[in-house]
Order: C-alpha cells, then sequence, then structure tokens
C-alpha cells in the first residue's frame, strides 16, 4: 500500500517537471543541398527558439548544444608503418558504422555546460562520437585508431567543434553556422539540438536536411548502383582510351 501511494506521488512530480522543461523549436536554412558540378561547399544556418511549455518566452536561460551528422558510413582505417626505410600499409581495422560528416557547436565550452559524461552519451564533442568498431580490439588499440580517425576526417573538414558557435539572443532566439565541404556524403543529415541547465539536457528536437546529388552527377550515381557491372567496364574502357591519347599526344611532341 505505502509503495503504491509513493509511486502516484512520484508521477505527478515527473510530470510537472515534464511541463517546466522548455521547448526548442529549430528550424534550418536549407532543407535541401543540391550537389552539382562544381560544388564548392555551402553552408548551413541552424536557428531556432526556447519557449516555456505555454508557447511563452523561457523564463530561465539555457545553454543550446547543436550536433550536425550526415550519413553512417562503414570504413576501414589503415596504420602505416615504416619499415626499411619505405612507409607500408601494417595495422588495420574495421568500423561499421562512422558519422560521414560530424560537427558540433554550444554556447559555451561543453567542458563547462555537462561532464564527461553527459558529454559521452549525447556526443557533444569529436572524442564522444560513438563509433563501431568490428571484432576483437585492444582498448588501448581502439582509442588510437578512433583518434585517428578523428584526426583524419578534422584534416578533410568533416568532423569540426565549435565550443563558442551557437549564439542566444534574449534567451530566446538561437543560431548555429555550419560548413558543408565540398567532399560531402549524400543522404540525410540529422541536426539535433539540446538545452541545457545544470548540468542537464531537458529538451532536445531534431531537424533533418537532405544532400543529393542532381544533373549530371546524379546520373552517373544512379548508373554506378543500378548498373555497376557496365559502369566498372566503361571507367575501365575510358580509363584506357585516355591513356591511349594521352601517349599519342606526347609522341606527336
Amino acid at each position: 500500500m505505502l509503495l503504491l501511494l509513493a509511486l502516484c506521488a512520484i508521477v505527478p512530480l515527473q510530470g510537472a517537471r515534464a511541463e517546466r522543461d522548455p521547448i526548442l523549436v529549430p528550424e534550418v536554412s536549407q532543407h535541401e543541398v543540391r550537389v552539382r558540378q562544381g560544388f564548392t561547399g555551402t553552408e548551413l544556418l541552424l536557428f531556432g527558439a526556447i519557449l516555456d511549455p505555454a508557447g511563452t518566452r523561457a523564463a530561465r536561460g539555457y545553454d543550446v548544444v547543436v550536433v550536425l551528422k550526415g550519413p553512417s558510413e562503414p570504413i576501414r582505417l589503415r596504420e602505416k608503418a615504416k619499415v626499411g626505410g619505405v612507409w607500408l600499409n601494417a595495422a588495420s581495422t574495421d568500423f561499421r558504422s562512422a558519422p560521414s560528416y560530424f560537427a558540433v557547436a554550444s554556447s559555451r565550452p561543453v567542458a563547462e555546460i555537462v561532464d564527461e559524461k553527459t558529454a559521452a552519451i549525447y556526443e557533444f564533442g569529436t572524442r564522444f562520437i560513438q563509433l563501431s568498431p568490428t571484432g576483437e580490439i585492444d582498448p588501448a588499440e581502439q582509442a588510437r585508431f578512433s583518434a585517428g580517425l578523428v584526426d583524419l576526417k578534422q584534416r578533410q573538414g568533416l568532423y569540426k567543434e565549435d565550443m563558442n558557435g551557437v549564439s542566444i539572443s534574449e534567451g530566446v532566439l538561437y543560431q548555429a553556422r555550419f560548413e558543408l565541404p565540398s567532399r560531402v556524403t549524400t543522404g540525410t543529415y540529422t541536426a539535433e539540438t539540446f538545452a541545457v541547465t545544470d548540468g542537464r539536457v531537458v529538451s532536445s528536437a531534431v531537424a533533418e536536411v537532405e544532400v543529393r546529388k542532381v544533373g549530371f552527377e546524379r546520373f552517373v550515381e544512379l548508373f554506378a548502383l543500378s548498373q555497376s557491372f557496365l559502369y566498372g567496364l566503361l571507367a575501365v574502357g575510358l580509363s584506357v582510351g585516355m591513356g591511349w591519347i594521352a601517349g599519342r599526344l606526347f609522341a606527336l611532341v
């Protein structure tokens, strides 16, 4: 009987807490990014409002963290080793799912907003990306390969952090800007916004962006997927033909 009364008391408290939590209303400057010949990248503006459950201005201030992730993809990472003065492929590992693009922006440094456990749960930073290595791997080796993958993606402009990248106006409106480089993978990108207070994530909302190829690039992509064997033959034939033409031209010079 006492347990039943305790549960009945807890439920209203949880409901009251949920009713006090803010509501995030996210939006993105463009829901579709079209990749065509000559695409040099683009900028995404993620913005929105932080409101109380009644739809008015939130009574207190919140920190905001935005995580933008591209489609996950399997990846094999190889480690180079110098053998006899020559750099060769040595150890390697496979990741079942690594985000093709990953960027984090926050209103102030994440370390000042949440603890490491919370940051790891919500992936508030490149060192907290949840990778899925295949097979058995030593923890130290896994950490080394994970750090290597992040470093490689950062140098390619595909993994980014901006610990002061979210601006908040009047405690209500927020915005963050993300650069998508020319080599982005096509697919659905998810932008998840989190409201944080007292080291606790109290609300979240998701917006999506579709990155797709158009024009001739789209035709080539579809042809490669639907007729992979024929596409391979044409690619080889084109390479051989271009090599032959280049050889003839140099022979005439």
